[in-house]
């Protein structure tokens, strides 16, 4: 009788693990809100219209051999093997037997408690966070058109504020920016002179992961473009329509995108696992579950942004995740040696920064410019899951170049 695993999660790293994991081999069920693997490395190019959504998406039940069930995981019963699922829509409880239990939940946006964030920020994680973003925009842009409105309700309303200064938040800042340059300017001539792009960042620099001439280069052009950074700054409060910073300054803003750090999710939270004090599972090299100092669970596994090596930390970006849940497959696949741990290799980090400008920082090469830009975009079309998608993402490029964004609201 085949063995029975259930994944929980539908990201990078329960994404690669399910593709690559022999699925004649095991039952698998795969738990997760979220019915589609999404490359999130192009989820900012979403929010205004450069790709579209649909493009950089791949459903979970392409995968042949996977049942899928649309729901949350509540519970992980580790004396029974079985965790308790709620589905989100109809609230249903029910329960799933394991023999192999794979968690690969990923992170939430962490708000820091600050007042006001969750209710009125915007986030950048799911498909339906860019939608969010992408029809808020449009809309600050036809209620600035109304008649009768002052320079200063203008102002207010085209006013955009991005928080946080990593690859998310910057490279929404620079598609942004393209949007304002390559179509407002079209489109709503008489509102450019309105609009403005706020980037607070509570650190010294932006791009901190990067090298640091990298992250100044980053912030030079930013500055030619007319972004605002506001670099060691820290939000206080938030209100429908005002930031309140901790210096005691404030301003109105139109949409504000939060797009700082991650905490786990209240499933990793409320699971009694063995966890460092980021609030992550630990694991071994094998990606086997901590049970306490000394043993592991042999038949629970964790991989992706929710885990922490016991040998050291890695960065929570897909490359770490992808890397994590191929070996994990393989591990379940018996294609390796028991004593060939995992050894993430580096493959470098990219970011767009607007005006077909790119930053790479790899371990061969360090570059920025157009040709970066270039390079850019060749590495990551590569990286989409499937040919339908590399077709997608192409011809929403190439649309956007001949004949500009769509500034439909829909």
């Amino acid at each position: 009788m085949k063995k029975k695993i259930v994944v929980l999660g539908t990201g990078f790293s329960a994404f690669s693990f399910m593709k690559k994991i022999n699925r004649n081999k095991y039952d698998i069920t795969v738990v997760s809100p979220r019915n589609h693997f999404l490359f999130t490395p192009l989820l900012p190019s979403t929010t205004v219209g450069t790709i579209e959504f649909r493009s950089i998406i791949e459903p979970i039940r392409n995968l042949d051999n996977i049942v899928y069930h649309q729901a949350y995981c509540l519970n992980a019963d580790t004396e029974n093997k079985t965790v308790t699922c709620k589905d989100g829509d109809t609230g249903k409880i029910f329960s799933l037997c394991y023999d192999y239990l794979v968690i690969a939940v990923g992170e939430v946006t962490n708000t820091y408690n600050i007042e006001g964030v969750k209710d009125y920020a915007l986030f950048l994680k799911e498909l339906s966070d860019a939608r969010k973003i992408r029809t808020k925009v449009i809309d600050c842009f036809e209620n600035a058109s109304l008649p009768e409105l002052t320079e200063e309700e203008k102002r207010s309303y085209l006013r955009f504020v991005v928080c946080g200064g990593g690859p998310t938040g910057v490279e929404f800042a620079a598609e942004l920016h393209d949007f304002l340059e390559d179509d407002v300017r079209k489109k709503y001539r008489d509102l450019v002179k309105f609009t403005e792009v706020v980037l607070i960042e509570a650190g010294e620099t932006v791009l901190a992961t990067f090298d640091k001439k990298l992250s100044e280069y980053t912030m030079k052009v930013f500055r030619r473009q007319k972004i605002s950074l506001k670099i060691n700054s820290f939000i206080s409060r938030v209100t429908e329509r005002k930031i309140y910073l901790k210096d005691g300054s404030n301003m109105n803003y139109g949409v504000l995108v939060w797009a700082t750090g991650n905490k786990p999710t209240d499933f990793i939270r409320n699971s009694g696992f063995v966890t460092d004090k980021k609030g992550r599972l630990t694991v071994d090299m094998f990606f086997r579950l901590k049970k306490d100092e000394n043993s592991i669970y042999e038949n629970i596994f964790a991989a992706g942004d929710c885990t922490r090596l016991e040998t050291g930390e890695l960065p929570a970006t897909a490359q770490v995740a992808q890397q994590q849940g191929i070996f994990l497959a393989k591990y379940f696949n018996r294609e390796m040696n028991v004593k060939d741990s995992f050894k993430f290799k580096n493959l470098g980090m990219l970011a767009y920064i607007g005006g077909h400008k790119a930053l790479a920082d790899t371990p061969q090469f360090k570059g920025t410019g157009f040709k970066t830009f270039v390079f850019w975009r060749s590495a990551y079309l590569t990286r989409l899951v499937s040919f339908k998608n590399k077709l997608l993402v192409i011809f929403d490029w190439t649309k956007t170049f001949l004949f500009g964004r769509d500034v439909s609201n829909f």
